[in-house]
């Protein structure tokens, strides 16, 4: 395969598989060289073995992070500070992508930026949806009110008020999707204490987002 070829497969396709590759053609044993000699001389990126990125200049389509979280563990979505500063839920940029579902935790830094995962159990695998991320592209991503639950569950004491404190959240945007109910379906005391206290702040007429 010419490197004219692997462009023409790819198209516009954020990120690929090998498996694109080898639609429609008889065994290639050169492929798993080829790639690598284009990887060297930074032609594509490797992100996990047989996912790749066409690199720049050549590339057609800026692969959003979203997107290539979700490849790069299938099953996976987009959750925590990622998905509530996506959501416009708390005010800092987050450069660093985290992600929950199946699998060990791990961080896996790659030419496109930084990516963490973190385990939940089958049972709290739910809340999340396919959004649309820009440019065409779609991930599933957290929703605000499991972004914020998945992070409590995962921070030891995240449910002290001091350290919800410190997210700096929108706590009335959040309270108006039903914090406490999610919280209950999950039949974590912890979680709900922390959907309690997001409660109490929204209601607190004296408390404005900056003051949170």
């Amino acid at each position: 395969m010419r490197f004219s070829e692997l462009l023409a497969a790819v198209e516009d396709e954020p990120v690929f598989e090998t498996g694109l590759l080898r639609a429609g053609r008889a065994h290639d044993s050169a492929l798993p060289g080829q790639l690598g000699r284009w990887r060297r001389a930074g032609r594509i990126h490797q992100l996990r073995r047989g996912l790749y990125a066409v690199a720049p200049p050549y590339r057609q389509t800026v692969p959003h992070p979203f997107l290539v979280a979700n490849r790069l563990v299938p099953g996976s979505y987009v959750s925590g500070l990622s998905a509530l500063a996506f959501a416009g839920m708390i005010p800092e940029f987050v450069a660093e992508v985290t992600s929950c579902g199946p699998g060990r935790p791990h961080i896996r830094p790659t030419p496109l930026g930084r990516f963490s995962f973190r385990h939940v159990k089958p049972a709290l695998r739910r809340g999340y949806r396919l959004v649309e991320v820009g440019g065409g592209q779609t991930a599933f991503v957290a929703t605000p009110v499991k972004a914020f639950l998945d992070l409590v569950h995962l921070q030891p004491g995240g449910d002290d008020p001091a350290w919800i404190d410190g997210l700096r959240l929108d706590v009335h945007a959040l309270a108006e999707v039903g914090p406490e109910e999610a919280a209950a379906a999950t039949g974590s005391p912890k979680l709900v204490r922390a959907a309690r206290y997001v409660r109490s702040l929204a209601d607190d007429p004296a408390l404005t987002w900056e003051e949170v």
